[in-house]
C-alpha cells in the first residue's frame, strides 16, 4: 500500500517540476500562448482551465499535463494504483486551485496543512494570475524560487538571442527590411474604393 501513496507523491512531484520548467516557464518567455489563455484578462479561470470546450484553452491544459502523462509508463511499472492516484489529485488539485473567482477562501487548518506541505493554494495561484512574475509552481510552493531564476535565465538567452540573431544574419549578407503597416481607412471612407 505505501508504494501507492509514494508513486502518486512522484508523480505530482515529477510532473510538477518537469511541467513548470519545461512549459509553464519557457511559455512564458518565449511564447505568449499561454500568457493568452491563461493570464488573459476578465477570465473565468475556472472556466477556462477547466470546463472549457475551447480546443487552445484544452490545448494549453494538455501541455501543461504532458509531462505527467510521460510519467504513466515509467512510474506505472511500479504502482499502477499510485499513478492513477496521482493523476487524480493533481486534476483536483487544478480544479481547487482554479476558484479563487468563486469568492473561495481557503478556511485556516487547511491553509496551515497547505502551507507545510509546500502546497499551492487558490489565493497564491491567483496571485500568479495577477503577475506572471511570482508565485510559480503549480502545485507545489517550493518549485516557485527556482522556478524565477530559470526565469531570469530564460529571459537573458532571449535578449542575447535578440541581439546576436541581427549580427549574425548582416554578417551571412542578408538584410531584414522593416515593412512599415499599411494605414487603416478613415472609418468614413468607402470600403468599396480599397482593393
Amino acid at each position: 500500500m505505501s508504494e501507492v501513496f509514494v508513486t502518486a507523491i512522484l508523480m505530482l512531484v515529477i510532473g510538477d517540476f518537469l511541467s513548470t520548467f519545461l512549459y509553464h516557464v519557457p511559455e512564458h518567455v518565449f511564447g505568449k500562448f499561454h500568457a493568452l489563455i491563461h493570464h488573459g484578462p476578465n477570465r473565468n479561470f475556472l472556466y477556462y482551465a477547466v470546463l472549457s470546450r475551447n480546443p487552445w484553452v484544452l490545448l494549453d491544459g494538455l501541455l501543461g499535463a504532458l509531462p505527467y502523462f510521460l510519467m504513466i509508463p515509467v512510474l506505472g511499472s511500479w504502482s499502477v494504483p499510485g499513478v492513477v492516484l496521482g493523476l487524480l489529485l493533481g486534476w483536483g488539485h487544478v480544479v481547487w486551485r482554479h476558484t479563487s473567482l468563486l469568492a473561495w477562501r481557503t478556511p485556516a487548518p487547511v491553509q496551515l496543512l497547505c502551507d507545510l506541505l509546500w502546497i499551492v493554494t487558490p489565493e497564491r495561484h491567483w496571485q500568479h494570475h495577477l503577475n506572471a512574475n511570482l508565485a510559480y509552481g503549480d502545485i507545489f510552493t517550493f518549485y516557485d524560487a527556482p522556478a524565477r531564476y530559470w526565469l531570469q535565465v530564460l529571459r537573458r538567452v532571449k535578449h542575447s538571442y535578440r541581439l546576436r540573431f541581427p549580427l549574425a544574419l548582416a554578417r551571412a549578407g542578408v538584410t531584414l527590411v522593416a515593412r512599415a503597416p499599411e494605414p487603416l481607412a478613415p472609418a468614413s471612407a468607402d470600403l468599396d474604393a480599397h482593393p
